[in-house]
């Protein structure tokens, strides 16, 4: 893959944002750093990086896709309430025992992606 310094500026915020930010959340961050970047050129350098395998794409159903940096075995669960999203904390032997029992877990590439409440919103609806 050739330098590019939009790619870069992309792959840097995927990077900082430990959201796992949508393309958009991504372009909003990254424009007022490179004026000409566009939402258009941040997909396709998003894209470009996902085949670089330089960044995971995590696609959700009926949601936009999010990107995360590519780490170790890792866990994320993104809340059904607020739509946000939460590193799960968890060690390989845990991630492996989950991935075998449970239903509701996708594994892409080396990430867990678990769906459900986060701790805010389960203490929100244990409140009333």
């Amino acid at each position: 893959m050739r330098y590019s310094k939009q790619r870069e500026l992309v792959l840097h915020t995927v990077e900082q944002l430990c959201d796992h930010p949508t393309a958009e959340e991504i372009f909003d961050k990254a424009a007022p750093e490179c004026p000409g970047l566009s939402l258009g050129t941040v997909y396709r350098n998003l894209n470009s990086l996902v085949e670089a395998g330089m960044v995971r794409r995590v696609s959700i159903p009926g949601r936009a896709d999010r990107f995360d940096h590519t780490l170790c075995w890792h866990s994320h669960l993104y809340c059904t309430a607020c739509g946000g999203v939460v590193d799960a904390d968890m060690d390989e032997k845990q991630v492996m025992r989950l991935v075998r029992r449970q239903k509701d877990v996708v594994v892409q590439d080396c990430a867990v992606v678990l769906f459900g409440l986060c701790e805010a919103c389960a203490k929100k609806q244990a409140e009333g």
